[in-house]
């Protein structure tokens, strides 16, 4: 087992030595290998960038990543990007000490997004959709400096699900968070290995390793998102019925197109009964079936 051996990457240096978190980290792993597998992220000799806000979950996931690549699990080159967004009061400090610490090779990039945000983004609206937008595009051409394959964030089920309920909601759409895609201009990968992990083990296991979090001030200082509202649901529902967000999120993999109502996913136009099924009909009843005017 993974626990059973002593030399570990620094980034596990001064773990816990509690039963508790040792499930906790062998569980974080395993969802973070099963993703990786079930959804065909490796490709032998690729680069990684691996994007590091500072908080919790990016934390976890720098973690899991160099504990599979620690093992010989995980093939790939691993580069550690925080993008500083200029965002007041920001430590630009407390990544760089705390990477080269951890002796994981890294990018520190600096582009005053937040001044754009808070010029373009009328007062009393939300920052995140221009925010995201321009931190996506560094991050795509820092990965092509660093002559990168993938961009990889730390998204995880909660994540997922929330933006379902949001596009479900909001959007008129089921849609959400695919655990790997391709670009727009189709020269990136783009993966969330913690697709399977919950944001409670992430919090967990951040906490129990000490890592320096950096709160984010910009779109998470906000009140009354809908992202916000739809985490309210969520843990209303799920403390009126423990695992009801692995249920749900279980049920995005497991969808049939035939018992939804998308005509472009299934095609309902062209389905017709089996010959057998035909066979029990009267002679009367199987006439043509008049189209609809």
């Amino acid at each position: 087992m993974l626990d059973d051996l002593d030399d570990i990457h620094p980034l596990f240096h001064g773990a816990p030595s509690t039963t508790e978190f040792k499930k906790l980290r062998k569980r974080i792993i395993r969802n973070v290998r099963e993703a990786i597998e079930q959804y065909g992220m490796v490709e032998r000799g690729a680069k990684w960038l691996v994007c590091l806000s500072g908080g919790k979950d990016s934390y976890t996931m720098l973690a899991a990543l160099y504990e599979l690549k620690w093992r010989g699990m995980l093939p790939v080159e691993l580069v550690a990007c925080n993008l500083d967004q200029g965002q007041p009061g920001f430590p630009a400090t407390v990544l760089p000490e705390f990477l080269e610490k951890m002796q994981v090779p890294h990018r520190i990039e600096y582009q005053d997004t937040y001044s754009i945000v808070m010029d373009k983004v009328p007062a009393g609206r939300t920052f995140c959709a221009l925010c995201s937008r321009l931190r996506r595009g560094n991050l795509y051409r820092i990965a092509r400096e660093e002559g990168c394959t993938a961009v990889v964030l730390g998204h995880h089920r909660d994540d997922i699900l929330e933006t379902f309920f949001m596009n479900l909601f909001h959007g008129g759409r089921l849609a959400t968070m695919p655990p790997k895609l391709v670009n727009e201009e189709g020269d990136l990968f783009v993966y969330r290995p913690l697709a399977h992990v919950a944001e409670e083990d992430c919090e967990k296991f951040s906490r129990a390793m000490n890592y320096p979090i950096i709160p984010c001030d910009l779109c998470g200082s906000q009140d009354g998102l809908q992202r916000q509202q739809v985490k309210q649901i969520l843990d209303g529902w799920e403390k009126n019925s423990p695992g009801r967000r692995q249920v749900m999120f279980k049920a995005l993999t497991n969808i049939r197109p035939s018992h939804m109502l998308d005509p472009k996913l299934f095609d309902f136009l062209g389905l017709s009964l089996t010959d057998d099924e035909k066979i029990g009909t009267n002679l009367e009843n199987s006439m043509e079936i008049p189209k609809l005017r």
